[in-house]
């Protein structure tokens, strides 16, 4: 496993005081996404796997406020130098993260722990229910063979 071309990490920063904390999550000048099309939030309980689909013509950015997640990348597009590489990576609450995922790469996530998990993400397009940008493959494609359970070490 290792890092796939064109999937960017912002590390985000937080300003905590007495009374909380104050963090940015996206900015114009970020330069992360080529354009803006919508903003959705989500929430999954715990156990649940959400995976796997991709986009043909739309980037994701995900942001995880709360809870935990196991996200799982795979890059099937043919021409890209890391063709066939997964990516795993750990956001949530505790490790602030911005995951930018070019059209392409397929992608899911599973909850971890024993909290629901928050999800807002941020498209370069507007979802179109009579022509949606969403392929599905099944959570345990045998081409991505990515094993979900956790492993004891």
């Amino acid at each position: 496993m290792g890092d796939i071309a064109g999937v960017k990490i912002k590390q985000l920063i937080r300003h905590p005081d007495d009374r909380g904390f104050f963090q940015e999550i996206l900015r114009d000048d970020d330069e992360l996404l080529s354009r803006f099309g919508q903003a959705s939030l989500s929430l999954s309980y715990p156990g649940v796997i959400k995976a796997f689909h991709y986009h043909e013509r739309q980037d994701d950015l995900w942001f995880f406020p709360a809870g935990a997640a196991q996200v799982v990348l795979y890059d099937q597009r043919e021409e890209s130098p890391t063709h066939g590489v997964t990516q795993v990576l750990y956001p949530g609450e505790h490790n602030p993260i911005l995951i930018v995922i070019p059209k392409g790469v397929v992608h899911g996530y599973r909850v971890l722990g024993d909290k629901p998990l928050m999800i807002v993400y941020f498209t370069t397009e507007s979802y179109r229910p009579e022509n949606p940008d969403e392929l599905r493959l099944p959570w345990d494609d045998p081409t991505i063979g990515f094993d979900w359970t956790t492993q004891f070490r």
